[in-house]
């Protein structure tokens, strides 16, 4: 079976002068066509029909045949069925593929898939499409009427196919100076990504960025150990991508569940073999790590793969091995780490809030410790405000995913204190508060941005070397405490005046948090 491709590529381009030759990411629009044809297993022949001097030196860099096309077959009115049949109608094959120069991002195996389709099924026309199904309207006899039969949502629409231009696959005998199409006819649905078809500006800037896509994993774990913070803080971040990443955990130490409502792909692993095979499998670019601290060879491993790594918070052997390492909690400064406040990834919802005003008398009191609080503080606090003299407080307590016993801490709600399990409007609930209680993690950023006085404790020895929850920075800090030294904590801070909580608000507002999201998608796209 012989199979040749075709090129048809002209100088005279009015809309994008020069489109054929133009660079688009680092190379000649039509060496992605001219690429995609010479890695197909079943192309023999590849043959550009040009008038263009630029195309011809292009043509041969990329050492394929190049064929003189006569000055009558590069009019605006001449369809590519003539220019077609001019290239080759003088070649013995078996399939003739017309590949336009303007689909830079489809796939090379796509068109393989394509051309055994076609084979297989012995199709005289198969023709790349894309599947648009969108409520339409038409223009008949003058009047405006509708091109549907019944108004649904568009994923019920029946499918509708729009050509592409990225390839006509067609039997050579059905070729001929007005026509491509035999009588045995098909389509091939490729991808959006995969169906640009340049011919404005604006598709170009499409296609650029499509083809500097990176293909992003996301490896992160989160339990009641280390908390939920650092899936919330990926689910976030991949929200930021113009691309789905893809999510894998390590099954023994993190439940599906613990992911909660997302739409992402979510992948479990059980060894770090499973997880570098399935990596390599999946073809990515760039891996994202949130688990902590990470060992030299796995991050070597990674390496060898080709990917890029990005590393959360680690203070590991694999840091130094990493491409990138961001932590916005400690201070260690070394040449890939970028560390403090700069980079917090701020939640996305907290944009929409402006900080509190300090009202001079304490009323609502917002307590929450994280995802998991494995030191179950939430249980010592809500014990003691029990007591009468803190009925004149409100009180907000919010449980995470990952608390164990939280359904029996649900049950303890009073008139004044409201228990909230998991939930999704954390800025307005903070917005409402008067002053907090935290852990000594991620939540004193989402605190300190809307400049809420607050009062920390250390869950473990980790979080007691995270440098931004300072007096500085407008907090007040606690190690790690036992019951006695939380409750003698919680009442000295209910009682602080109102000239000390202003001097906290003022504090925290000094640090600007609202641009470390844009900072961090900068290192992950420079990658």
């Amino acid at each position: 079976m012989k199979v040749i491709a075709i090129i048809p590529a002209r100088a005279g381009s009015k809309g994008i002068p020069n489109k054929n030759i133009r660079i688009l990411n680092g190379k000649p629009l039509i060496a992605y066509c001219i690429e995609n044809a010479k890695k197909s297993k079943f192309i023999n022949d590849v043959i550009v029909s040009t008038d263009s001097e630029e195309v011809k030196l292009i043509s041969n860099y990329y050492e394929v045949n190049c064929k003189e096309r006569n000055e009558e077959l590069c009019a605006d009115d001449v369809t590519l069925d003539a220019v077609i049949y001019d290239a080759c109608k003088d070649i013995d094959c078996d399939y003739v593929i017309t590949m336009q120069p303007t689909s830079p991002t489809l796939k090379w195996k796509t068109l393989d898939n394509a051309i055994e389709y076609a084979i297989k099924n012995d199709l005289d026309t198969l023709i790349s499409v894309v599947n648009k199904p969108h409520l339409a309207w038409m223009e008949k006899d003058g009047k405006i009427i509708p091109d549907y039969v019944e108004r649904l949502n568009r994923q019920y629409l029946p499918k509708r196919y729009e050509e592409t231009g990225a390839f006509v696959i067609s039997k050579k005998r059905v070729v001929s100076e007005s026509s491509r199409i035999g009588e045995k006819v098909s389509v091939f649905e490729v991808s959006e990504s995969e169906a640009i078809d340049i011919d404005t500006f604006h598709d170009m800037l499409v296609a650029e960025n499509i083809l500097r896509e990176q293909r992003i994993a996301i490896a992160v774990d989160g339990n009641n150990e280390i908390g939920l913070g650092h899936i919330g803080r990926m689910l976030e971040l991949a929200d930021m991508f113009y691309t789905k990443p893809i999510f894998f955990f390590d099954r023994n130490k993190t439940k599906i569940e613990s992911f909660g409502d997302t739409t992402y792909s979510l992948v479990g692993y059980d060894s770090m073999d499973e997880l570098l095979e399935k990596l390599e499998e999946y073809s990515f670019t760039i891996l994202i790590n949130d688990k902590l601290d990470t060992e030299k060879d796995y991050v070597i491993r990674l390496k060898n793969l080709g990917l890029k790594v990005v590393n959360f918070e680690d203070v590991g052997s694999g840091a130094d091995y990493a491409d990138t390492v961001i932590n916005s909690l400690y201070d260690d400064k070394t040449s890939n780490r970028y560390i403090g406040p700069d980079y917090y990834l701020i939640p996305k919802l907290f944009l929409l809030y402006k900080p509190i005003t300090i009202n001079r008398n304490i009323k609502n009191v917002f307590i929450c410790f994280g995802g998991a609080d494995p030191q179950n503080y939430t249980d010592v606090i809500l014990e003691e405000i029990k007591k009468e003299e803190y009925k004149k407080y409100d009180f907000t307590v919010v449980l995470g995913r990952a608390k164990e016993n939280y359904e029996s801490l649900l049950k303890l709600e009073t008139d004044n204190v409201s228990i909230k399990y998991d939930v999704k409007n954390m800025p307005e609930l903070m917005s409402n508060a008067d002053m907090a209680i935290t852990s000594q993690g991620r939540t004193c950023f989402e605190l300190a941005f809307l400049g809420i006085p607050t009062m920390s404790f250390a869950q473990n020895i980790r979080e007691e070397m995270h440098s931004f929850v300072s007096e500085e920075n407008g907090f007040i800090r606690n190690g790690i405490s036992n019951t006695n030294e939380i409750i003698e904590a919680l009442r000295k801070f209910i009682q602080l005046d109102y000239e000390s909580r202003i001097q906290m608000h003022k504090k925290m507002l000094k640090t600007n948090l609202s641009h470390g999201r844009e900072r961090i998608k900068a290192l992950v796209d420079a990658l």
